[in-house]
């Protein structure tokens, strides 16, 4: 049996691209722009996208650090 053919052959995952240190930069600084962003939303911008002032502000307090990494741009 021939490897492509076997049963117990699974496809592995493929590697997760790393970001460069520019584009790290680049996603931190976007994060840390759209928290202060969401911070200054009134009561009916956050109603219309469905989040509360405390979530709002939850995500605002969080640090620039702690940015998603499934964002590639």
């Amino acid at each position: 049996m021939t490897p492509a053919t076997s049963s117990r052959c699974t496809p592995r995952p493929a590697a997760k691209p790393q970001l460069s240190l520019a584009a790290r930069l680049r996603l931190h600084l976007k994060v840390w722009t759209q928290r202060r962003q969401l911070a200054k939303l009134d009561a009916r911008a956050l109603d219309d996208i469905g989040v509360t002032r405390t979530e709002a502000d939850a995500e605002a307090r969080r640090g620039f650090w702690s940015a998603p990494d499934h964002w590639s741009r």
